[in-house]
């Protein structure tokens, strides 16, 4: 009895010990730990997804790329492959498997008795897992595994089953940058969850232990096995028959990447400007772990023939001004593809091959590649490389090989119909910007040359002198009071002061010559700087202000005479815009590259169409018209000076500095403009429902060189880009507004025609047009200013800003 008394004491005292000793374990592990009931209202880092306006994706931002899928959302089939690989228990444990806890004591004793290297195996639910991927660190000792115990028995206190699954699923780490399994889904197989085969939902269930063991691309014997491995245990686990196991084994694993044809290439400075707007609308956060879903005004195949548009432009240029030489020089003999693969390649290059000048002789040069395939430069490929000397100066024509290239030279060529041809990325830049004039949708962006060679969006953030591309709102101010298209304006030499101890300023026309007395529309078809001057000194300055803040030019222009000509910087954008204001009838649009921007839940955060339409959600149509939505845009210009500048930009193109886009047979309008020294060259044009606008001028403001305008280096990239996009579409004409009185005038007097005359249809206000004895005289005030002088005054509803 005393023994038995002694063993009850004993065994009371070690049950007394074991309860302290865990009580004092949970109090000193438990000390400090994660608060984990922020786990119940977690939401998990998610990827922003940028969609062009076709639906197609443009870009992913993430800090892990992780697409959120509600439990109930995710297939059965890969659920209970997790739970086969990871915790067949889950559902009945407390958050730790102790008899599985058990077995891998046992196995890793047995393991390290024969191998004491090898790394223990776990035993962690996956609960455990959750509160180590969540609330703790992946270091390997025994004081995390206690936390992490303890962690999981909380956490299953807090969480149901099924939520703390959903966390493991939409957590875990997959590899190839995926986060959660429908990351995964899309980055492995280019699927979604719904569309894996039981073979892929195995394998995705067989990477968490190691993710780059089992990458199948370097590994795929042993991520096959593994696969297997999983398929044995859905088996064991009942949730498969195993004829279904024996049919998935017999898959290979395939990694699709995602379809080209379901991803837009190439538009970087689009998504680049979107991303921007992104961060400053919500923040670093919310689109770089937000979720958010963006849908953009992107057209994808327009953006192809802006990029190429643009490039083939700025080559074009690049190549009118010479040769800057070879990217390196390099020691040929044995050895030199090696020498040559070392050589790094200009950034910006594009699709073009980087090749070694093996020797030249009088019909060309042989050149090597790094894979010891030559070929041919012919001399007719070079005779374009003359040499680049200072001010746009050229050296002179090439006779000969080595006065361009030299054996040895590293330079940049293409293929062509059989040979190659000499490239240089041009020092040159530029942007194209296409947009929707009823809506201010940007369609296409190019900011530049080469994303990769520079960052810069010259489309956005270039503030670049508009020059002559000005001039339309100038003269829009004077129709408003009370100018027609046929009112005579001198065009003849002006000087005007420009305050103490300055010299007074004499601007002239491009052209160095003078018109005399001619009608304004001429101001506009030849870019006459002269009658621009004359027109703004009678408008004034301020009013000319006011017009290009409310076309969104520029909000406070500088009050300055020159500003009429086009010295006030601006964007292309902006200016895009502005014109697109002309041609829509002057209808205020907001340019924008976002048409609706959706948080991770579906709730829509922004939205750019905010005209209200009560009859738009949840109508089932039943052949019922569609409903009427209003239109809000401001009217910012009258519809008929709006029209009256219409037809005047159309003048430009069919008789003008634009003249060489008449070619293409189509209703097209617009303006070139050139800054001083010709920094900056622009061209503006649009069709009745598609605004664009092209500006080329180098990144660090010099001149283009002698005879190179808007006309020679930005109407061309236009006119390729109009060709393009507009082919296979109707030749919409112009629309005239009610009111507009047509009349055939003779463009170069301004008066009625008559026979044998030129004869043009030009617009006018109803009382405003010329009658047969008439003309539209004016008279010069002494001041530089011209007074117009109709022999009919204009309406006296004339237009102006609303």
């Amino acid at each position: 009895m005393r023994l038995l008394a002694a063993l009850a004491a004993l065994m009371l005292f070690g049950v007394v010990v074991a309860i302290g000793g865990g009580f004092y374990v949970l109090w000193h592990f438990g000390r400090g730990l994660p608060e984990y009931t922020q786990l119940a209202d977690y939401q998990p880092a998610v990827v922003t997804r940028i969609h062009a306006g076709d639906g197609r994706l443009m870009a992913e931002y993430a800090t892990e790329k992780r697409v959120f899928v509600p439990l109930d959302a995710i297939p059965k089939r890969v659920v209970k492959a997790f739970l086969a690989a990871e915790d067949k228990n889950f559902y009945s444990h407390p958050g730790i498997d102790v008899f599985a806890l058990a077995r891998a004591v046992v196995q890793n004793i047995s393991m390290l008795a024969n191998n004491p290297n090898r790394r223990p195996i776990g035993a962690s639910t996956i609960t455990q897992q959750v509160a180590r991927n969540f609330l703790l660190t992946d270091e390997l000792s025994l004081d995390r595994k206690v936390k992490e115990a303890i962690l999981s028995f909380r956490i299953e206190q807090v969480l149901t089953k099924d939520r703390i699954l959903e966390l493991y699923l939409n957590e875990i780490n997959l590899g190839f940058r995926a986060y959660g399994v429908g990351a995964a889904a899309l980055n492995y197989f280019d699927k979604s969850l719904d569309d894996l085969t039981l073979g892929e939902a195995a394998y995705l269930a067989a990477l968490p232990k190691a993710p780059n063991r089992y990458n199948p691309l370097r590994n795929l014997g042993a991520a096959q096995g593994r696969r297997d491995w999983v398929l044995d245990q859905m088996v064991e686990a009942g949730y498969i028959k195993p004829e279904e196991a024996v049919q998935a084994k017999a898959e290979t694993i395939t990694v699709r990447r995602r379809d080209d044809q379901d991803i837009v290439r190439g538009a970087d400075y689009f998504a680049e400007e979107v991303r921007r707007e992104l961060v400053q609308r919500y923040g670093e956060k919310a689109v770089y772990a937000g979720g958010l879903s963006v849908r953009t005004t992107l057209n994808p195949h327009l953006q192809v023939i802006a990029d190429r548009a643009l490039r083939h432009g700025l080559v074009t240029y690049d190549r009118r001004h010479g040769w800057r030489g070879a990217i390196q020089k390099i020691e040929l003999g044995a050895g030199w593809e090696q020498r040559l693969a070392q050589v790094p390649a200009p950034a910006g290059t594009t699709d073009w091959q980087m090749a070694a000048v093996l020797s030249t002789d009088r019909e060309g040069a042989t050149v090597g590649f790094v894979d010891g395939n030559k070929g041919r430069l012919p001399l007719s490929e070079l005779r374009w490389a003359r040499e680049n000397r200072p001010e746009q100066r050229l050296g002179p024509p090439i006779e000969r090989a080595d006065q361009v290239v030299k054996a040895g030279d590293v330079v940049l060529v293409e293929q062509v119909e059989g040979h190659y041809g000499l490239r240089q990325v041009p020092a040159i830049s530029g942007a194209l910007v296409a947009l929707d004039p009823h809506t201010g949708r940007v369609l296409a962006m190019s900011g530049g040359w080469s994303f990769d060679q520079s960052q810069f969006n010259r489309a956005t953030q270039a503030q670049r002198q508009p020059g002559s591309s000005f001039k339309p709102f100038v003269y829009m101010a004077a129709l408003d009071q009370g100018y027609t298209p046929s009112t005579i304006v001198l065009d003849s030499p002006v000087t005007l002061p420009q305050g103490p101890g300055l010299p007074n300023w004499t601007p002239r026309n491009y052209s160095g010559d003078s018109l005399g007395p001619v009608p304004m529309r001429v101001g506009i078809e030849k870019s006459r700087n002269q009658m621009t001057v004359r027109i703004g000194l009678d408008v004034g300055i301020n009013r000319v202000a006011e017009y290009a803040a409310a076309f969104g030019i520029h909000p406070n222009l500088p009050r300055h005479m020159s500003m009429v000509l086009g010295a006030g910087e601006t964007t292309v954008l902006r200016h895009t815009a502005a014109y697109g204001m002309i041609v829509n009838g002057g209808k205020k649009i907001v340019p924008t590259l976002i048409d609706r921007v959706d948080d991770r839940n579906g709730k829509t955060l922004f939205r750019h169409d905010t005209r209200p339409c009560a009859n738009c959600n949840n109508v089932a149509w039943q052949r019922q018209a569609a409903p009427i939505i209003p239109d809000t845009r401001p009217q910012i210009e009258d519809p008929l000076t709006a029209y009256q500048m219409v037809s005047m930009l159309q003048g430009a193109v069919e008789r003008g500095t634009g003249a060489s886009i008449r070619e293409l047979g189509r209703p097209l309008a617009g303006k070139t403009g050139t800054s001083n020294d010709a920094n900056d060259t622009w061209f503006m044009g649009f069709s009745p429902d598609l605004t664009v606008g092209v500006f080329v001028g180098f990144d660090q403001p010099k001149g283009l060189g002698d005879r190179e305008t808007g006309s020679s280096v930005c109407v061309p990239i236009f006119k390729e880009f109009m060709a393009e996009a507009l082919k296979d579409t109707p030749k919409t004409p112009f629309r005239i507004p009610q009111g507009i009185r047509l009349v055939r005038t003779n463009p170069e007097t301004g008066r009625l025609a008559r026979a044998g005359d030129k004869v043009i249809m030009d617009a006018f206000r109803p009382g405003s047009e010329p009658t047969t004895s008439d003309a539209v005289e004016s008279e010069d005030t002494g001041t530089g200013s011209v007074s117009p002088v109709p022999a009919r005054a204009p309406s006296s509803s004339g237009g102006g800003l609303y």
